[in-house]
């Protein structure tokens, strides 16, 4: 089965000024992917987007859509995004029927297949049962909605959604992922945003950009698999002196948390924590407690975004 890549991003660049926001990013996206787009504040994120929208011309560097040059034939490559920027570009006094036609027009929707595209989105988007009330009547989920269905009136083959659970209750932000999931089957995905678990219950790959530059880019299988365990909290009533502890074969590292109570650092070789319990047993530790613990995606995007470090598909 052949892939189809739908974005390909190549050494792009975006200075202003002297300041250079991003440097030499790169990456693809294929048709049914979901990529998390990670960063922290001012790593270049938000002028990623714009100019993966077409929102802002890249200093140097080359976006394609569908194989079509963003900057070459915008139009084209337009036809084939969909885009919901961090505030819904929705209008408060319009109904959501009405904001729809008034999108699809915009999209360049046939006139004659206007209302069909706008009963499509409402439908995928839950959208229904509210169509004909007024926007600004609605709660901020129902915003969002209509505003993920303005980006997907025209059926693009790409949807960038930026932060679109900001700002919403905790049942809004389920509903929402559920919608980016549906949407991720028929389109492909970037989703830019500051929660990390949203990245591992939505998305199929991973980018982190830091200082503007690819510190990370790989699936979410293989980012899930670097959250092993690394340390073991080891509890028992007869432990024996840090020194002794160190000297174990495989231990990095000895951080003592009560007279009782320590976590040894390791490898994350799977071995490790059996071998630890045969050890407690034949020297007599009075073991109370013997605990893996795993590393958080919180933890592996500071060791990502605190160094210089680059690692990617390759080095991963």
């Amino acid at each position: 089965m052949t892939t189809e890549t739908l974005v390909k991003v190549e050494n792009l660049w975006r200075r202003y000024g002297d300041h250079v926001a991003v440097q030499g990013l790169e990456f693809e996206l294929n048709r049914g992917d979901v990529l998390g787009f990670l960063g922290p504040n001012g790593a270049g994120k938000s002028s990623t987007m714009q100019m993966l929208a077409g929102c802002l011309a890249p200093t140097s560097g080359r976006i394609t859509i569908q194989g079509v040059d963003l900057l070459e034939e915008p139009d084209r490559a337009k036809a084939a995004l969909g885009y919901l920027p961090e505030q819904p570009p929705v209008y408060p006094e319009f109904s959501v029927r009405e904001y729809l036609r008034f999108c699809a027009r915009l999209n360049k929707v046939p006139r004659a297949e206007v209302e069909a595209a706008v009963d499509r989105a409402m439908q995928r988007c839950g959208l229904t049962h509210v169509a004909d009330r007024l926007i600004g009547n609605l709660s901020k989920g129902y915003q969002q909605r209509a505003g993920i269905a303005q980006a997907i009136i025209h059926e693009p083959a790409v949807v960038i959604l930026d932060e679109p659970t900001v700002g919403l209750d905790p049942i809004q932000i389920r509903e929402i992922r559920d919608l980016i999931r549906e949407v991720g089957r028929d389109h492909s995905v970037i989703l830019s945003t500051h929660i990390l678990p949203e990245v591992q219950t939505v998305c199929s790959r991973v980018l982190i950009i830091n200082q503007g530059r690819k510190v990370y880019s790989d699936s979410i299988e293989a980012l899930n698999s670097g959250l092993g365990a690394d340390s073991l909290i080891v509890g028992g009533r007869a432990l024996p002196s840090d020194e002794t502890l160190a000297a174990i074969p495989g231990v990095r590292g000895v951080e003592r948390l009560a007279s009782e109570r320590v976590r040894l650092r390791y490898g994350g070789e799977e071995s490790f924590p059996t071998a630890i319990a045969r050890l407690a047993v034949e020297n007599d530790w009075e073991l109370a407690e013997l605990l893996p613990e795993r590393k958080t995606l919180e933890q592996l995007f500071i060791e990502f975004t605190s160094g210089d470090a680059v690692v990617t598909e390759e080095a991963a």
